[in-house]
Order: C-alpha cells, then structure tokens, then sequence
C-alpha cells in the first residue's frame, strides 16, 4: 500500500456557493450526483498492482478499474491527472483535480487537510522473515532484530512508535527494494509493510525464497489507518456523497471484490 506519510499543512477556509471545477460541474454545498458531467481523479501511477503503467502508457491497476466503475455508475466521464504522490493533498486543494485516487490510507493528520470516502479497501500490514524463524509483530518477538522500514511509510510511523522506543533496531529505508535486498543477503531479520506489496513484490520472487510472512497482520487505527478512501476537499460534501454512494452500490454488488481478486492475493474490501 502506498501510505506515505504527508506532512500535515493547514489550509485556509473558504466558502463558496457553487463552482465549476475543470469540467466538473457541482454546487459545493448542495448538489446532486446528476450535476456531476466527469470526475478528474489524481493518481501517482508508479505503484503496481494500484496503479501503474502499461508499456503503451496506459493507466491500469485496481484503483484505475475502482475509479472507472465509479464514474461509470455515477454516468460521468473518468479523467486521470497524474501528480507525484507527496504533492497529492496540496494539488487538490489547489484544485488541480477534483479527488485522490492512489491508494491513499485514510490518516487522522491527513483529514485534518481533506476530507475521505468511507474506506474501499484495507490490505493488512505484516512483516516478513525468514521461513522457521521466531520473530512476531511484537516487542519481544522482534528482540534483538533489525527491521526495515519504508521512509516516511505509516509503517515506519508504526515500528517507531511501538518498537524502536522498546529498543528495537528499526530502519528506513528510502525505497521498497533495498529494503528486500538486504533482508535477503541477511543484513536486515525483518521488514515491516503491506502483505500485499510483501506478497507480489518479494515472496512470490525468487528474492524471496526461503521467506515469509511472521506473524499476523498488523492493526492499528490511529498509527496505520482506516483502510484507504477517495480524498476530497473538505468544501466538497457533494462529491463525497455521490463517491459513498456509488462505492455503496459496487460494493454491493460485488463488482468491487470482483476486481480485488483480479489484483490481490487477500481479500481487501472493507464492507
């Protein structure tokens, strides 16, 4: 999962009755779905299996299938602007676009800036270790570990909070494969982030063999988040509700979990 940690930055409040924003036609405060006419959703598209690109540089991914499925419910049309992941929060409240799309885990300092959906989905957070090993997501299953982390990750915000300040070696890393390199060439015991990105991106790699996963997943609201949601601005409650709405209706229908078993190994809509 994609859960960067942004810096918080607080936005001045503004009233406005209703506003026209690059195509996308709605009252603020009181529209209905049937004013929407498209959806420019932001995506940071370097993050398979949430998005990325095609070799013809096509959008793809599950967030690209979840956010096309919603407009086509809602009868508007998809736009896709493309915005590094850090720079995803200001660029909507600059109104770059109208909602983030990108595999964005719903934060208590992120909705301090911006409002989310309900949450769509949750991928569990585990740490992997070598096959037979006795490590566990705790502070006496990680004594004398070394852990890494992803810089700036919810992960790295988990294992400091509730492992380092234990004294356990935790380290971070600015990017999820020197992480899986050293775990395999043994400088590091642990690593600490999504199983999904654990699954895809090193178990099932030859990397990864004579590895898996130690212990349980990894809960925590406040630390790791709510599961991941559209982002919307905090003026927006009408978009918010036609994005609930039709995230309501896919999920009932099973078109969601449909799409999460074309990507996923574990189950991850959040009902």
């Amino acid at each position: 999962m994609k859960n960067v940690y942004w810096m918080n930055h607080k936005v001045a409040a503004f009233a406005v009755a209703a506003t026209t924003v690059f195509g996308a036609s709605f009252a603020v405060s009181s529209a209905h779905a049937a004013d929407l006419k498209e959806i420019r959703f932001g995506v940071e598209a370097s993050y398979a299996p949430f998005e990325s690109k095609s070799p013809s540089g096509e959008l793809i991914g599950f967030d690209i299938d979840v956010g096309n499925a919603v407009c086509a419910k809602l009868k508007v049309k998809c736009v896709w602007v493309e915005n590094s992941f850090d720079g995803l929060i200001p660029a909507l409240q600059a109104r770059k676009f109208d909602a983030i799309n990108s595999d964005m885990t719903i934060t208590d300092q992120r909705k301090v800036a911006i409002n989310f959906t309900n949450p769509i989905y949750s991928i569990p957070n585990q740490l992997i270790a070598k096959k037979g090993s006795k490590i566990l997501p705790t502070v006496d299953g990680l004594k004398g570990a070394h852990v890494g982390v992803l810089q700036g990750s919810i992960q790295e915000t988990y294992a400091k909070a509730k492992w380092a300040t234990a004294g356990i070696d935790v380290v971070s890393y600015q990017a999820q494969d020197q992480i899986y390199a050293d775990l395999a060439a043994g400088r590091l015991d642990a690593a600490f982030q999504d199983a999904e990105a654990a699954s895809k991106g090193f178990l099932k790699t030859p990397q990864g063999a004579g590895f898996a996963f130690a212990g349980g997943a990894v809960a925590d609201e406040k630390l790791l988040g709510a599961g991941v949601g559209f982002g919307v601005a905090k003026n927006n409650h009408a978009l918010k509700d036609a994005l609930d709405q039709a995230l309501t209706d896919l999920k009932a229908d099973g078109t969601i979990d449909k799409l999460g078993s074309k990507y996923f190994d574990v189950k991850v809509v959040v009902k």
